[in-house]
C-alpha cells in the first residue's frame, strides 16, 4: 500500500533529482531503499568486526601456529 507524504527539500536538490529521474517519487523510493540496505550492511559489518575483535587474540595465535607449521624456520 502506498501512502502519500510531503517532504521539503532544497530547490537545487530537486533540480538534480529531476535531471536523473523526473519521477521524484520513484527516485526517492529507490534512494531510501538503497540507503536502508547500506545502513543494514554497515550494522552487520560492525557486528562482525566486534566478533572478530573479541576473538582476535585466539585467531592470531592460530594463524601463528599455521605459519610456524608451514615454515618452521620462521
Amino acid at each position: 500500500m502506498r501512502v502519500k507524504t510531503s517532504v521539503t527539500l532544497p530547490g537545487a536538490l530537486l533540480e538534480d533529482i529531476d535531471r536523473v529521474n523526473p519521477n521524484r517519487s520513484a527516485f526517492l523510493e529507490q534512494a531510501a531503499r538503497h540507503y536502508l540496505q547500506f545502513a543494514a550492511k554497515r550494522e552487520r559489518d560492525a557486528k562482525d568486526a566486534a566478533i572478530l575483535n573479541r576473538h582476535a587474540g585466539r585467531l592470531n595465535r592460530e594463524a601463528e601456529d599455521v605459519l610456524d607449521y608451514q615454515d618452521p624456520l620462521r
